[in-house]
C-alpha cells in the first residue's frame, strides 16, 4: 500500500490524484480486512481528502445534503468512527475534525504539523517519537492507552505568503 503525505502541498500539486490514490488505497485495504467501505462511508472519506485542511462532522453532513444525500448526523459519526477505528482518517481534537490518514491500513500513532494561518495539516509517522513517550511514561508507571500530538506553527508557503486560502 502506498503512503499518500502530500505535506503542505504547493500549488502545482495535484490534488486530484492525492484523493484518488487515497481512496484506491482506502478500497484496497477494506477489501484486504473483509471490511465494508459503504457508499456513505466512501462519500465522507472522499469529502475529508477534498482538500489538506480538517473538515467537522457538521461541515460534512452539510457537503453531503448538497449533493444530495440524505444523512443525519448520528449516520456521518458512525461512519467517522468506521473510518477512525480503521486508521482511514484521524481525528485533530484541536480543531474537533478530521483528516485523511496518510498512513492508511499502517497502525502507527501519528503527529500532526497544523499551520495557523491557512489551516492545512500535515501528518507524520515518526516511530522514535511514540518510542520516547511510551518509555518516560513506563518511568512513571503509566500505561500509555492511546495518545495524538498536534504541534501548531506556520508553513513555510504562509511564511513566504503563496499559501492558497
Amino acid at each position: 500500500m502506498k503512503t499518500n503525505n502530500p505535506a503542505f502541498p504547493s500549488a502545482d500539486h495535484d490534488h486530484k490524484h492525492c484523493v484518488s490514490l487515497a481512496l484506491k488505497n482506502a478500497e484496497a485495504y477494506c477489501l484486504q480486512q473483509g471490511l465494508r467501505l459503504t457508499k456513505l462511508r466512501h462519500q465522507v472519506l472522499e469529502l475529508i481528502w477534498a482538500n489538506h485542511q480538517p473538515v467537522g462532522a457538521y461541515e460534512l453532513l452539510e457537503q453531503l445534503t448538497q449533493e444530495g444525500r440524505k444523512a443525519a448526523p448520528p449516520t456521518v459519526y458512525r461512519a467517522l468512527d468506521f473510518l477512525m477505528e480503521n486508521g482511514l482518517v484521524h481525528r485533530i481534537s484541536s480543531r474537533n475534525a478530521y483528516v485523511g490518514c496518510s498512513h492508511a491500513g499502517h497502525d502507527h500513532t501519528a503527529q500532526f504539523l497544523i499551520c495557523e494561518t491557512c489551516g492545512q495539516v500535515a501528518e507524520l509517522d515518526d516511530a522514535r517519537i511514540g518510542s520516547v513517550i511510551t518509555k518516560d511514561a513506563d518511568q512513571l508507571g503509566f500505561t500509555v492507552a492511546q495518545w495524538t500530538l498536534e504541534i501548531s506553527g506556520i508553513c513555510d508557503q504562509c511564511k513566504r505568503g503563496t499559501a492558497d486560502e
